[in-house]
């Protein structure tokens, strides 16, 4: 009898989530891996005061001090590699090999802190990769509309700026889907 035809493996795809520090990377990554996400947390110090700002409303004690990782499977032919960029900007000499082979970016934003991302974004514009601003609704509360958002980046049309909640796995999914169309569309630009 013969055997049974293979499945072909899905093909993997590396994603990017960037942002400033404390707006929900690690957060965003641990929400919708189907592993148990690889993260390089660290306690705050002491030294840290002064030089890492979490913002007043946070209670946070640990920082990613390298990268958080995880995957997520689409369907059977696509699966999403997740690797969360360090928020600091004294880790951001990193970026260029944890964004290396990547094919876009969701880039957090929290609206009390908008400054923070403009690192990421500037970052993604130089490189050509697609990305999308993902508006992290903290307690689902979206600080300004999300025109306001585009206009205080200055990101261009094409760019996606939508709202998600980096603790739920269905909001996280479909920032990354808007990710992935972003990444298509260029893909079949390139290609004509």
């Amino acid at each position: 009898m013969p055997e049974p035809p293979r499945r072909k493996a899905p093909v993997p795809v590396k994603i990017i989530v960037a942002g400033g520090f404390g707006v929900g990377k690690t957060t965003t990554v641990g929400a919708i891996s189907e592993i148990s996400p690889l993260t390089t947390e660290a306690e705050m110090t002491m030294e840290s005061v002064g030089v890492d700002d979490p913002g007043q409303a946070s209670a946070k004690t640990t920082t990613t001090i390298a990268m958080d990782f995880g995957c997520v499977t689409i369907d059977q032919t696509l699966k999403l590699y997740l690797f969360g960029t360090p928020g600091q900007s004294r880790f951001s000499f990193m970026w260029d090999d944890l964004v290396r082979g990547a094919l876009g970016a969701l880039v957090v934003v929290d609206t009390s802190r908008i400054d923070d991302c403009y690192p990421a974004v500037d970052y993604f514009e130089r490189a050509g990769l697609p990305f999308v601003v993902g508006v992290n609704t903290f307690n689902g509360q979206l600080g300004y509309n999300l025109d306001e958002v585009r206009w205080a980046l200055t990101v261009r049309d094409e760019v996606p700026v939508v709202q998600f909640d980096a603790r739920f796995r269905g909001s996280v999914r479909d920032a990354l889907l808007v990710v992935l169309d972003q990444a298509l569309n260029k893909a079949l630009r390139m290609r004509q």
